[in-house]
C-alpha cells in the first residue's frame, strides 16, 4: 500500500494527509504494510515533501515579497536541491488581508537559489506556484546578479508595476555558477507570459489586481520582454511565449531567461522523490488533493500519480475533502474511485476544520473495502 497524496490546502500539510491515512487503514486492517511518499506539483508543499523524503532541510533569511527579511526554507540532498519559490515570495508570506499585485518582488526566490548554489546544488528543481508577484521574475534575476535600469540609470523599484519604466536590461552580471547547473522550472501551469492567457489577466486577480492593475502588469511584463530582447536577443520573445512562462507571475520566464527547461511540476517531483522504486513494492496507491476537480486533471499531483501509476498496471483511489468530478472523468485519469470527506460529513466548513479526524474515518472505509 502506497500513499502518495498531496496536501488538503488550508487543513492538512501531506505528511499529516499521510499520517491520518495510515492511520485509519490500520483500525480496518491493523497489520497491512503501509508507504508513506507525500507529494507536491512545484506549488507550495514541495520543500516540505522533499523533506519528507529524505532531503535535508536548510534555512536562510532572504526577503519576503514586500522586502521585509522571512526565514526561507530549502531542500537539499547530494548535490540537488528543491528551491519553492512560494517559501521566499508566496502569498503566505504576505500579512493577512494584504495584497501588493503591483510592487511584490521575486528578490527573495533569487536569494534561496543562489543559497542553493552556496550549498553546492549541480541539479536545482525550482518549484513555482502560489505566488505573491507579478514581475516576470525580474527580482529573482536582480539577487542573482542582473541590472534592470530606468533612463536615468537608476535601478528599478521592484514588482512588476514599475517594468513600465525599464530602459536597459544588464545580464553580464548573473551569477556564473547557474551555467553548470541542471536548473528544472517545475510547475503545474503552462501559461505564456502575457495576452489573455498570460499571468497577469489569469492570475493577478488571485494576488489582488484590479482590472486596471492586470492592464498595467500585462504592459509592463510586455515592455519587459521587449527589452530583454535587446539585451539577449530573440531568444527572449520565444521565451515569453513558451509553456511555463507565466508560471507564479512570471518567475518561469525568469528562470528559463536563467536556462531552465519546463518540466510538469508533478513529473519532476516524482522523480525527485523516488516514486518509481516505491510503486514497484506497492498494490494499491492512494493519492489525493483538498479538492479533486477538472483543476485536478491538468497537471495536479492526484493526476500526475494516478497516470504514473496506471502505467505499471497499479490500481489508485484518491481521498479528497469535497469531489466535483463525475466518476467517468476519474476513470479517465486512472482513479477507481474517490472517497470525499463530504461523504461522511457534508458541512464543508466542519471538514476543513476537522479534516484529520474525518480523513481517518475515509480511510478506515477504504481498508474495508480493499483490505478486509
Amino acid at each position: 500500500m502506497l500513499i502518495a497524496a498531496d496536501k488538503f490546502k488550508g487543513s492538512l500539510t501531506a505528511v499529516q494527509v499521510a499520517e491520518r491515512v495510515t492511520a485509519g487503514l490500520r483500525k480496518a486492517a491493523p497489520h497491512v504494510e503501509v508507504e508513506s511518499l507525500p507529494v507536491a506539483d512545484g506549488g507550495d508543499g514541495t520543500v516540505a515533501a522533499a523533506v519528507a523524503a529524505g532531503f535535508e532541510r536548510r534555512e536562510v533569511r532572504v526577503a519576503g515579497p514586500l522586502g521585509h527579511e522571512v526565514t526561507a526554507a530549502f531542500a537539499l540532498r547530494d548535490d540537488t536541491a528543491v528551491v519553492e519559490m512560494a517559501e521566499a515570495s508566496g502569498l503566505q508570506r504576505l500579512p493577512a488581508g494584504v495584497f501588493a499585485p503591483l510592487t511584490a518582488s521575486t528578490y527573495g526566490s533569487g536569494e534561496l537559489l543562489r543559497a542553493a548554489l552556496d550549498a553546492g546544488a549541480r541539479t536545482i528543481v525550482f518549484g513555482v506556484g502560489g505566488s505573491a508577484t507579478t514581475d516576470g521574475g525580474a527580482g529573482m534575476l536582480s539577487a542573482l546578479g542582473a541590472r534592470f535600469l530606468d533612463a536615468d540609470g537608476e535601478p528599478l523599484p521592484p514588482g512588476g508595476g514599475g517594468l513600465d519604466g525599464l530602459a536597459t536590461a544588464d545580464l553580464s552580471g548573473l551569477d556564473a555558477r547557474l551555467a553548470d547547473v541542471d536548473f528544472v522550472l517545475a510547475s503545474d501551469v503552462d501559461n505564456p507570459l502575457t495576452g489573455p492567457k498570460g499571468a497577469p489577466a489569469v492570475y493577478g486577480p488571485q494576488k489582488g489586481a484590479s482590472p486596471d492593475d492586470v492592464d498595467t502588469l500585462d504592459a509592463s511584463l510586455a515592455h519587459y520582454a521587449k527589452i530583454l530582447e535587446t539585451a539577449i536577443g530573440p531568444k527572449a520573445a520565444s521565451y515569453a511565449a513558451a509553456p511555463g512562462a507565466g508560471a507564479a507571475g512570471g518567475i518561469g520566464y525568469g528562470a528559463l531567461i536563467l536556462g531552465a527547461r519546463f518540466r510538469p511540476g508533478i513529473e519532476v517531483m516524482l522523480d525527485v522523490l523516488g516514486f518509481a522504486p516505491a510503486l514497484e513494492r506497492a498494490t494499491l496507491v492512494i493519492t489525493g488533493e483538498g479538492s479533486l476537480d477538472e483543476q485536478t486533471l491538468h497537471g495536479k499531483a492526484p493526476a500526475g500519480v494516478a497516470a504514473a501509476a496506471r502505467a505499471e498496471g497499479r490500481e489508485v483511489v484518491a481521498v479528497c475533502g469535497r469531489l466535483a468530478l463525475r466518476p467517468e472523468a476519474l476513470g479517465r485519469a486512472g482513479i477507481r474511485r474517490a472517497y470525499p470527506l463530504t461523504d461522511l460529513e457534508p458541512d464543508l466548513a466542519k471538514c476543513i476544520a476537522d479534516a484529520g479526524p474525518i480523513l481517518e474515518r475515509v480511510a478506515e472505509n477504504i481498508g474495508r473495502d480493499f483490505l478486509v
